[in-house]
């Protein structure tokens, strides 16, 4: 797959998760459940590909709604491990 095909499915499981209005940093599995089934069928992806792909479509919406800041300087923000 490439990185264009992979970024198209990160943003249209993030426009999902606008629409839902749900928390940017929910952690609720029943909830998050739904955003992984959804990538499994939609873009027949496995297990740890789909909950890859819906934890990077929640990073993806916190950096866009961050206020410039830098995510190699605030990375923990994020849960990203910067250091």
């Amino acid at each position: 797959m490439s990185d264009s095909q992979y970024n198209s499915q990160i943003e249209t499981i993030a426009a999902v998760i606008l629409k839902d209005k749900i928390s940017l940093d929910e952690q609720d599995e029943g909830r998050l459940k739904k955003y992984h089934d959804l990538v499994k069928k939609q873009f027949h992806l496995q297990d740890e590909s789909a909950i890859q792909l819906v934890n990077e479509a929640f990073l993806y919406l916190k950096l866009k709604g961050a206020d410039s800041a830098d995510p190699l300087q605030h990375g923990d923000q994020f849960g990203a491990g910067f250091s």
